[in-house]
């Protein structure tokens, strides 16, 4: 274990998460094992659900505060007066999760009508949420949820229409800090079951060298295309997007390597981080293992995990894809070319092609009935066993015993099939065994033990920040605030539809520029997303619309999570990489968009073509136009395809993209037409410039 802290300026701000280690001295220890305690309980309730559900929610908020306030206080007491405070914090929030597990019966039959202790617990409870959500975040999330609670609680003296019947002073802390409308709601529900678990799904294959093979690919399929190092950052940071749905943890990851990369091969330093910033966000995106608020969206809309990530998966090609044409758009804008040397992408596959098993094995039980929460822990085992494998099996003295050991452990974990998880949990039993006696073994065993300990650290903004919207959506179900919302939006919407999605886009990113994804998602879909599927849009696609626009705001300044997070690593002011990340994640913009005027882009029924090509044909159409939408839209803003773009081209390109993506009568075929035509018309004119250069 490491107790290594970071330079006081690292310390003011924890939105990117904690610095290396766990502070320093005895309590760096204290903080160390409740982590490790955290996360053994999350992964025993996860495969074995032996408590209620609620008692599981308030032992899991109760392991975020403890281990919030202890960490804030580690790395930030001044004294031992503060460093005790923060402990004693945490210690009662801790206490209060465990008051959710004793009296469980009794607050079911108390319900509607609390004691005063339950009162006394029930403000604690938010106040210890508010303030540690303040001390890791900041306070614009804190203030937001603040002024729901006091509509909550003074509703009644709000102008029309916002004017409520009022409620006693019991019954809202009733609805926040019991039961399952309020902090211990869905999405504290999703934290202490999915969201943790694909946390240290993610860690474990980081720590077994998925990185490097990413990277390693990356760099063998693109780094000698025009403008390489960009392309492999976005290819790269796509990958990674595959196993973590975190983007500010892929920017300082894989951003390490790409940013500086990119910045040697010419590019601006602003454009360099604002290239890693784009690709890194789009991994909420990206299935399988997609952002924490997938899981809200599923548990929300009471639909398999396996739809979401359905609906999910041609939006994540394609901005991708917008990210890679923006750059090569602009490397040949500037004349950047590729890289002389890179590793074969062949033989990065050969030597570590068996890290992709566990993924491959969570997307077949993804899609193949098995319930997300098994699907991860057993893709967390798989990961573990491979670790652990490889430790155990370094020290064989010949090919053919590896080879024989690695068949032999692939049929014991493949018979999970049949005999559920025990096993693959035997396996690493055994394997653990054999390397407290195998040279290099105990390091490994302490690589998967700091994993353990680093994901519950990990956890914990995500956490915190799904236990204080369950404020806002308490207040919102107590006080009908969002049928009131909902109903303005369907009120514009119905003189036009477009309206409603600009107000609901703008509504994500002001929200977004302030607080995480998850509360921005959260808060936009329970205020816009009921509204838009009344206006006829699929709720998938609606409640898709709230998300992809709630990650938008990630790259906007004056926040910019991403971009902030990259700006260290770049050496570059966060607002300009902010702004070039809008930029190239302008072509991307167009997606959502497309999807709701075109459901079948994210496999969803209802399309308008369907009725003339079918399902898949109108699946097909709307992948390609939507391409070819944010083609002409990406040359419009860089201002380069063959050549440098004239401003009517520019202009044109990006009218025909609106035209494709919009639905107005003939508005494909003019769009496309108008799009072809301005593209042969700038190829002859490029061609023709090319000629009288060359002569």
């Amino acid at each position: 274990m490491t107790a290594t802290t970071s330079s006081p300026s690292a310390l003011d701000s924890f939105e990117h998460g904690f610095p290396t280690g766990f502070g320093k001295g005895a309590m760096a220890l204290v903080a160390f094992s409740i982590a490790l305690v955290f996360s053994t309980f999350q992964i025993f309730v996860s495969a074995w659900p032996i408590l209620p559900s609620l008692a599981i929610r308030g032992i899991h908020v109760g392991f975020l505060l403890l281990l919030s306030f202890g960490l804030i206080a580690n790395f930030r007491s001044r004294s031992r007066f503060e460093l005790m405070t923060g402990w004693a914090l945490g210690v009662i929030g801790f206490g209060i999760g465990l008051y959710q597990w004793i009296e469980h019966d009794a607050l079911i039959l108390r319900a509607g009508d609390l004691d005063t202790r339950d009162v006394v617990v029930g403000v604690a409870l938010i106040v210890l949420v508010f303030e540690a959500c303040r001390r890791l975040m900041g306070p614009a999330l804190p203030i937001m949820c603040g002024i729901c609670l006091v509509y909550a609680f003074g509703g009644q003296w709000f102008p029309e229409p916002l004017t409520t019947r009022g409620y006693g002073f019991s019954q809202v802390i009733d609805q926040m800090s019991f039961g399952t409308e309020g902090i211990y709601g869905v999405p504290v529900n999703v934290s202490a079951t999915y969201i943790f678990l694909f946390i240290l799904f993610g860690s474990f294959l980081e720590k077994a060298g998925m990185i490097h093979l990413f990277t390693d690919v990356s760099l063998g399929l693109f780094g000698k295309a025009r403008g390489g190092p960009a392309k492999v950052a976005v290819f790269s940071s796509g990958l990674m997007g595959t196993i973590s749905g975190s983007g500010v943890a892929n920017v300082v990851t894989v951003g390490q390597f790409t940013i500086p990369l990119m910045i040697r091969f010419g590019y601006r330093r602003a454009f360099a981080a604002g290239v890693e910033a784009t690709a890194s966000m789009g991994g909420q995106i990206m299935p399988p293992v997609m952002g924490a608020a997938a899981f809200i969206m599923a548990e929300t809309l009471d639909v398999p995990y396996s739809a979401v990530v359905t609906a999910a998966v041609l939006p994540a090609i394609l901005y991708f894809a917008s990210a890679y044409w923006m750059v090569h758009l602009e490397a040949g804008k500037h004349g950047l070319s590729g890289m002389t040397e890179v590793p074969s992408a062949l033989a990065a596959l050969k030597a570590r092609w068996y890290l992709a098993l566990p993924l491959a094995a969570l997307i077949f039980m993804l899609f193949h009935g098995f319930t997300p929460l098994f699907a991860g822990t057993l893709g967390l085992a798989l990961t573990v066993v491979l670790i652990l494998g490889a430790g155990a099996s370094a020290g064989l003295p010949a090919t053919w015993m590896r080879a024989v050991f690695w068949i032999g452990l692939g049929l014991v974990t493949a018979s999970f099939l049949k005999f559920g998880m025990m096993p693959v949990v035997g396996a690493i039993v055994v394997l653990a065994v054999v390397l407290l006696f195998v040279r290099g073994g105990r390091e490994t065993l302490l690589l998967c033990r700091d994993s353990f300990a680093d994901s519950a650290k990990t956890a914990l903004s995500v956490g915190i920040a799904c236990a204080i919207v369950g404020t806002i959506i308490g207040t919102f179900t107590l006080t009908g605030l969002g049928t009131t919302f909902g109903t303005w939006v369907v009120g514009i919407g119905k003189s036009s539809l477009f309206l409603s999605l600009i107000l609901t886009m703008v509504l994500s990113i002001i929200l977004g520029t302030g607080i995480p994804t998850i509360p921005t998602y959260i808060i936009v879909a329970a205020l816009a997303a009921p509204a838009m599927a009344s206006l006829g849009v699929p709720l998938i696609v609606a409640h898709m619309f709230a998300f992809y626009f709630g990650i938008m705001a990630d790259l906007s300044p004056p926040v910019a999570l991403a971009a902030l997070a990259a700006a260290p690593i770049a050496r570059e002011k966060p607002d300009k990489i902010g702004l070039e990340a809008m930029r190239i994640a302008g072509a991307g913009y167009v997606i959502p968009y497309a999807a709701v005027y075109a459901p079948a882009l994210m496999m969803q029924s209802g399309d308008p073509m369907a009725v003339h090509l079918g399902f898949w044909g109108a699946v097909v159409f709307a992948f390609v136009k939507t391409a070819i939408a944010m083609g002409l839209f990406g040359a419009g803003l860089i201002g380069w395809l063959f050549g440098p773009l004239a401003l009517w081209e520019r202009g044109g390109m990006l009218v025909a993209a609106v035209a494709i993506v919009g639905r107005f009568e003939w508005s494909d075929p003019i769009g496309l037409g108008a799009g072809a035509a301005l593209v042969a018309l700038h190829w002859w004119r490029s061609r023709g410039a090319a000629v009288s250069a060359s002569g």
